[in-house]
């Protein structure tokens, strides 16, 4: 990945968010795992995204996500 790659997503959340019903949402959507997947992630490696992502089998930063 190039270095640009950091500014270009600074608009990243930092910490994986699963307290409330919309970010557990917004994160499922980003991982595109069921919401389910993402709670038992995070309850098993903690809030950072690259983490949970390894822990999904997900690439971080991830390009693809379903959110448009």
């Amino acid at each position: 990945m190039s270095s640009s790659t950091k500014a270009e997503n600074d608009h990243e959340p930092a910490t994986v968010n699963v307290s409330e019903p919309w970010t557990l949402a917004y994160w499922a959507r980003r991982f595109e795992v069921p919401s389910e997947d993402v709670q038992a992630a995070v309850e098993a490696v903690g809030h950072e995204p690259a983490r949970v992502a390894a822990k999904l089998g997900r690439p971080w930063p991830f390009e693809g996500s379903g959110i448009v």
